[in-house]
């Protein structure tokens, strides 16, 4: 399983702060399988209408910035813990 916490509007659209899902093999996997769970809200936040992650969410796996990692493509694996965030955040 793979632990996701969702943050700001993310929190919103979800309804929750936190999930637990089944393992995807990649992070542009996991979040296409999480806006089939939440839907198009989710969906228009998370990704692009060609599938790719928006440049307006940031993801976190193992709290680092998939970036600084493989981008979408960043591998996940059972036990990962994978934070969503809004590019903008109120306090």
């Amino acid at each position: 399983m793979i632990k996701v916490a969702f943050f700001g509007t993310f929190r919103n659209v979800t309804d929750c702060k936190a999930v637990e899902v089944p393992e995807q093999p990649t992070v542009r996997d996991l979040l296409a399988a999480l806006a089939d769970r939440y839907g198009t809200p989710f969906r228009r936040m998370a990704l692009t209408e060609a599938g790719e992650i928006s440049s307006q969410t940031i993801i976190l796996v193992n709290g680092r910035h998939i970036v600084h990692l493989n981008g979408g493509d960043t591998e996940l694996a059972s036990g990962d813990e994978v934070s969503v965030f809004p590019l903008l955040a109120g306090g």
